[in-house]
């Protein structure tokens, strides 16, 4: 097609910095999910936590988020329509990219956690509606993923409830909190490997796996992962041992020497979080820049499922850990410090509830979000010590900016839509 022959170079000029916002978008926002928990619980400092980040994010963009990904992101709108009008989807996927890292960068200059999947959705679901027709969007998809918004805090914050409620009553509220923790950790030990696994063999690998004509059922993930349990829990019961109780710290905080063996799980959790983070979500900004790349390259051809060549996982992975490094720390302070006071056993409780929650919906084939999870989980710790321990204001900015989402994506996308439809005269 002549259009894609004269201007395809900058199309994907366009696309690159398009991609690459968003990707920053994606690390200054959705990345302190995986972190705000133990930097709350000063588990880690904002450096190393951003540190950490940096490097398991970017592993998990890079080495496993290679899927061969839908054209359109969750196929919400069916891309044969476009077939007559490839530049059509072209200009789409390039006002999705620049709407929704627009978005999400003003949700992180206000420290909101905002989910990058609505954010993209509602950019696709826009341009989509009004730019071609709204009957190409697929409106039922759409529903599932807003159910999301009540089905990942929820499920989260139960599962962080319960777990944070059994921490209490096992080891915090003993005579001797200490030496139950040692008794008692081995079993979280148990849980932390066997869900560290499955999150990393469900969402961090299973592009991997697939790409070397390997399959994995969910049982086969769930047997690894108990082995992987199994050996996580006998470490930990022999590092126990190791662990010597330091009295004066507990002569302020009594609970101080238990805090000190969470804290050192929560780092393997954050650690993990980041890598399934990163394997997942880098797709929202890459999957349209592959996308415009493989329509550009077969000029004007739209293929169903498009390849991700090795340099845009590595644009991707680069945008992700600048945005987390440049401004991660804005929703970090939210997550961490801005909803309730965390303590690491606190903070432990919020981020396997959160790990048990995609593992489940991973299996079920639940519709869930990242970012809810784990303000859903937060808020469950919290109300395990009342409702009192929650700041109801901050709760209810960041359930609208939830709600925010999809429309500001949408509204977004359709302005940058026209925008450039007029700026190459079409």
């Amino acid at each position: 097609m002549e259009f894609f022959t004269e201007y395809g170079t900058i199309l994907i000029l366009l696309a690159a910095c398009c991609g690459f916002f968003m990707a920053w978008g994606v690390g200054a926002n959705d990345v302190a999910n995986a972190m705000g928990t133990s930097v709350g619980s000063k588990a880690l400092t904002i450096k190393q936590a951003i540190m950490i980040a940096m490097v398991f994010e970017f592993a998990g963009a890079y080495l496993a988020g290679g899927e061969v990904t839908s054209t359109i992101r969750k196929g919400i709108v069916d891309s044969a329509i476009f077939k007559d009008r490839p530049e059509d989807l072209v200009f789409g996927m390039l006002s999705a990219l620049l709407a929704a890292g627009s978005w999400l960068a003003i949700a992180s200059f206000k420290g909101w956690p905002v989910s990058t999947t609505h954010s993209i959705v509602g950019a696709i679901v826009g341009f989509a509606a009004v730019g071609v027709s709204p009957d190409a969007v697929h409106w039922g998809k759409v529903g599932t993923i807003v159910m999301s918004w009540l089905v990942s805090p929820i499920m989260a914050g139960t599962l962080s409830f319960l777990l944070f409620r059994s921490v209490q009553h096992l080891i915090l509220l003993q005579e001797d909190p200490f030496e139950k923790a040692k008794r008692y950790i081995p079993i979280y030990m148990f849980f932390v490997g066997f869900l560290i696994a499955m999150v990393t063999l469900l969402k961090g690998l299973k592009h991997v796996f697939k790409d070397n004509g390997m399959t994995l059922t969910f049982l086969d993930s769930a047997m690894i992962a108990s082995v992987v349990g199994v050996l996580v829990a006998i470490l930990g019961s022999y590092l126990l041992t190791r662990v010597k109780r330091d009295l004066s710290l507990e002569a302020n905080n009594r609970f101080a020497n238990v805090e000190r063996v969470f804290a050192v799980l929560m780092i393997f959790t954050a650690c993990s979080m980041a890598f399934a983070h990163g394997s997942n979500d880098v797709a929202n900004a890459v999957g349209p820049l592959a996308a415009v790349v493989s329509i550009v390259a077969s000029g004007g051809d739209i293929a169903a499922k498009t390849s991700m060549p090795p340099w845009i996982l590595l644009l991707g992975g680069s945008g992700i850990v600048v945005g987390l490094a440049t401004y991660g720390y804005k929703v970090m302070g939210t997550i961490g410090r801005k909803i309730t006071e965390l303590t690491p056993s606190r903070g432990f409780a919020a981020e396997l509830g959160a790990a048990a929650t995609v593992v489940i919906a991973s299996g079920t084939g639940l519709p869930i979000s990242t970012t809810h999870t784990l303000v859903g989980a937060v808020l469950g710790v919290g109300l395990a010590r009342g409702i009192g321990a929650i700041d109801l204001r901050m709760v209810g900015s960041i359930f609208l900016s939830w709600l925010v989402t999809l429309p500001a994506g949408a509204g977004l996308s359709i302005m940058f839509f026209f925008m450039f439809k007029a700026s190459f005269g079409l």
